[in-house]
């Protein structure tokens, strides 16, 4: 899978928009649907489903591949899978409605299922003691 590389930091959807607590990706990197659906699963089985959850990014990008054994030339292969292309600072999996214990582990959890580093984000406003 070659693709060019992106430089730049996210400009947009690098902020929490919708709940408490989120992963933020550190780096450069194309995220199939399979791996967000796997980080997702993983951390739904945690809160074991309470709270809510928002996955901010969708795998909309096709990429092709040619089969094996294929020379050279002959045109483009066929569609492979969907990918989501992500830069350093997009947020990619927010929840709310759980404690900052559980979120911190189910997050932490998540994040093992992306091939990518990622660093855990609080909202700047959360209230520690109402917990």
């Amino acid at each position: 899978m070659q693709h060019r590389a992106q430089k730049n930091n996210a400009q947009r959807g690098n902020q929490l928009a919708f709940g408490s607590f989120g992963i933020k990706a550190m780096d450069t990197i194309w995220i199939t649907g399979q791996q967000l659906e796997a980080a997702r699963v993983a951390v739904t089985r945690y809160m074991q489903r309470q709270g809510q959850l928002w996955i901010r990014v969708f795998p909309d990008k096709s990429f092709t591949k040619k089969p094996a054994d294929v020379r050279m030339g002959k045109g483009k292969g066929a569609v492979e899978g969907y990918v989501a292309p992500v830069t350093p600072g997009r947020m990619l999996i927010e929840i709310d409605g759980v404690p900052f214990e559980v979120a911190k582990e189910a997050l932490r959890l998540g994040a093992q299922k992306l091939p990518i580093k990622t660093k855990f984000v609080v909202r700047r406003d959360y209230d520690f003691s109402k917990e």
